[in-house]
């Protein structure tokens, strides 16, 4: 079966003035010189050949790259609509006007929480007031603008409030994403976890603003995963439709397959992208479904599922090439099970998160 891609993530740098717990970048950060705009010019062109349409131009944080508008203007070169990913700090009306001149679509502006104390408090950083000014800034400029914010223990609460704050901002996007285990929100795993019935009433205020606000701001609420039965089609199937290249080149099936042990990925300096992307033993890995063992192998939804996420069944058993432990069905089900009856039994632990170092 041919594979088309339909998004490339850029991770243009690993550098953040941010230091948030969850932080989905790796822990043990990639040795080597970041691709330079030029290198990203080549790697956006043979995306698009490959079919490619959606760019996000991520990080760490990519207004950290003083050459970011010429990374735009490359990527509007390829045909490539760009979506900028950014904590809007140092997204100042210059900066703003110059990436827009550029050739960029969109801005997406990550926040902690609806108000500065708490936003502060978990960024590690006194950011969240420029985050506001920012993102009036953008609606200003007439580029679309769309917020995230990563939901956990100590913000889930007070969603309302984060809802109203993006329909304030005229944010045409709203993403409420449920934290995932990865890099350093898997250090702090027992730290942010909600429990139960904070993920129960977070579902029913998101699915409340849904409908409230259906054709004026897209509400997009994705489910935590440990509570669920079965797991989500994490990437919509390894290696199907999205990739990732990350700051010095390396080609990844998802943002976050750095994190599985042994693992080695091809690197833009050395082969095309279509050879990666078609060829190399990475992306072919957990490809199709023939590579999957039971329960999965005999499922009738393993054309849906796909068996779930390769990284989260290596965390949490130490092999990725088992049942994705989320699953019902999946013999190490217990693992997370035993996880979330620790939660209800300790409560709310008192020591702290780790906070994001950066490379």
């Amino acid at each position: 079966m041919n594979y088309r891609p339909y998004a490339l993530l850029a991770k243009v740098t690993y550098g953040c003035p941010l230091h948030c717990p969850y932080c989905s970048n790796p822990v043990r950060y990639p040795q080597g010189e970041e691709l330079a705009a030029r290198e990203w010019k080549r790697v956006f062109d043979e995306a698009a050949q490959l079919g490619v349409l959606h760019l996000g131009l991520s990080g760490g944080e990519p207004l950290n790259r003083a050459d970011l508008a010429e990374i735009i203007a490359a990527a509007r070169g390829a045909g490539l609509y760009s979506n900028l990913i950014t904590s809007a700090v140092g997204l100042d009306p210059k900066r703003l006007e110059e990436i827009k001149k550029a050739g960029l679509d969109s801005v997406q502006i990550s926040f902690q929480a609806d108000e500065a104390g708490l936003g502060d408090t978990i960024a590690g950083a006194r950011v969240h007031q420029r985050k506001v000014e920012a993102a009036l800034r953008v609606r200003e400029t007439g580029l679309p603008l769309s917020l995230n914010v990563v939901l956990h223990r100590g913000n889930i609460d007070r969603l309302g409030n984060i809802i109203a704050l993006a329909e304030g901002l005229g944010a045409i996007r709203l993403e409420l994403a449920n934290v995932q285990y990865y890099g350093w929100g898997y250090l702090n795993q027992k730290e942010l976890l909600p429990s139960r019935g904070q993920v129960r009433n977070a579902g029913v205020t998101a699915q409340a603003a849904q409908g409230r606000l259906a054709g004026r701001m897209e509400v997009v609420y994705v489910l935590p995963d440990y509570y669920e039965s079965r797991p989500k089609p994490c990437m919509q199937g390894w290696g199907r439709r999205y990739l990732t290249v990350n700051p010095v080149g390396d080609v990844l099936p998802c943002p976050n397959a750095t994190s599985i042990e042994g693992l080695s990925f091809e690197n833009v300096r050395r082969q095309s992208l279509a050879f990666i992307w078609n060829e190399s033993a990475s992306f072919n890995l957990f490809r199709g479904t023939d590579w999957m063992p039971l329960p999965c192998r005999e499922c009738p939804e393993r054309e849906i599922d796909f068996g779930g996420c390769r990284c989260q069944a290596a965390l949490l058993t130490g092999n990725a090439y088992v049942t994705d432990p989320v699953c019902a069905f999946s013999p190490d089900r217990s693992k997370v099970d035993q996880l979330l009856f620790a939660l209800a039994q300790e409560g709310i632990p008192s020591g702290g998160w780790i906070a994001r170092r950066n490379p």
